[in-house]
């Protein structure tokens, strides 16, 4: 397997992203060893909160909300996935499957030996994250779900449809306007350039390029089983799991995926559920405080 490692130096003075880099090593089914990077704040003694990014970016997507959570005590990880961020990224598109992604999500998971979890999911972090609770539930004690969804081969929407052909038909994503056209407040250039900066060329992109591939939607896509798998487990959850979504949000919101998790996941049942309005995608560029204060009350409750 062929990895690249983006330079530490591009990640030097990003705007509102004062965190020491944490590093731990796992393994792709070849046998090649992976770094893959995480956040790591507040006391070590707490029960952690785990944030978990999407597509096309990366862990600096909570640099609002970690500081926030730190103050009110708790201890918060963010990670990169694989191929995102300053985690290690194999070259090859074929080097990375939504099995990959959740197993190395997994071996992270458990080498940091973490436990009594409260996950924050959005986008792709959720849904490769949620593949972690058939696997590891017994670590995790609540959810929260935001913009995001577990699709299972049953069709595809417009905004996905153009997303799909769009991202296979370009040499290299334009992730800055991409992130920006998931946010409803305009990002400055210097945040702009944070997004870009873990991608020095198309080269180092094959993950943000394949992730719309691996969206199974399709009824022959490879991922539909273990989504199915995870829906399964998903209809006995009974501890809380709370939805909370952006009203400008075309990619879940739009497809109604909140409604999916509540009607199926007995823990979901009388949660307090929020639409907000004006978030759009990238609910935590939004909305952060507002999250930071659902997800402490959440914690609390």
């Amino acid at each position: 397997m062929d990895v690249l490692r983006t330079p530490d130096e591009r990640f030097t003075g990003l705007p509102d992203f004062d965190f020491t880099p944490h590093y731990r090593e796992v393994t792709a089914d070849d046998g090649t060893a992976l770094r893959m990077h995480f956040l790591d704040e507040g006391p070590r003694d707490a029960d952690p909160v785990l944030l978990l990014h999407g597509n096309p970016s990366w862990c600096y997507l909570y640099r609002h909300m970690v500081p926030g959570l730190v103050a009110r005590g708790h201890r918060v990880l963010a990670p990169d996935l694989m191929g995102m961020g300053r985690s290690d990224k194999p070259a090859d598109q074929d080097d990375y499957t939504l099995a990959a992604h959740v197993d190395w999500l997994s071996q992270w998971l458990v080498g940091e030996g973490l436990d009594r979890i409260t996950l924050f999911c959005q986008d792709w972090g959720g849904t490769a994250g949620l593949n972690l609770l058939p696997l590891h539930g017994e670590r995790f004690e609540r959810v929260v779900a935001a913009n995001t969804g577990l699709p299972e081969g049953k069709g595809m929407n417009k905004f996905l449809e153009d997303w799909l052909a769009f991202s296979q038909s370009v040499d290299e994503l334009p992730i800055g306007a991409l992130i920006q056209g998931g946010t409803t407040r305009e990002l400055s250039e210097g945040e702009v350039a944070a997004y870009v900066a873990p991608f020095p060329d198309g080269s180092y992109q094959a993950s943000p390029k394949r992730f719309p591939l691996l969206i199974p939607v399709q009824p022959d896509n490879p991922g539909v089983p273990m989504m199915r798998a995870t829906w399964a487990y998903l209809e006995a959850w009974e501890k809380p799991f709370l939805t909370v979504f952006g009203d400008r949000d075309p990619v879940a919101f739009g497809a109604g995926a909140h409604l999916q998790f509540q009607r199926r996941v007995p823990g979901a049942q009388g949660q307090p559920h929020l639409v907000l309005e004006g978030p759009n995608h990238f609910i935590q560029e939004d909305a952060p405080d507002e999250l930071v204060a659902l997800l402490d009350a959440l914690i609390r409750a």
